[in-house]
């Protein structure tokens, strides 16, 4: 498995949060290998994404399908980045059952 790390600075974590519910994950959901895809309020106006996919053409796919979105919509709400850190996920571990 591969796996993105997107962090940004914001201006609204809640507009953004609704809309990467609302529109962005459908946008990736149906990338051949796609597995998960989560965002983290570290506070202060700092958020990251984590994209994992069974492959490295999933996660190019979804950085790319990210990176359009964003420009496309969420450009006034960014401060800074993304800062992007992409590769093999060499130790995992998921609770069975688990929820968001």
């Amino acid at each position: 498995m591969y796996g993105a790390i997107r962090t940004y600075r914001v201006t609204d974590v809640g507009e953004l949060t609704t809309a990467v519910r609302d529109e962005f994950i459908p946008l990736v959901r149906d990338i051949p290998g796609f597995v998960a895809y989560y965002v983290v309020d570290s506070g202060g106006g700092t958020v990251s994404s984590i994209t994992i996919c069974e492959d490295q053409a999933g996660i190019d796919a979804s950085t790319a399908r990210a990176k359009d979105w964003v420009q496309e919509r969420l450009s006034s709400l960014i401060e800074s980045g993304p800062e992007i850190k992409t590769g093999e996920i060499v130790a995992d571990h998921a609770r069975v059952g688990a929820t968001t």
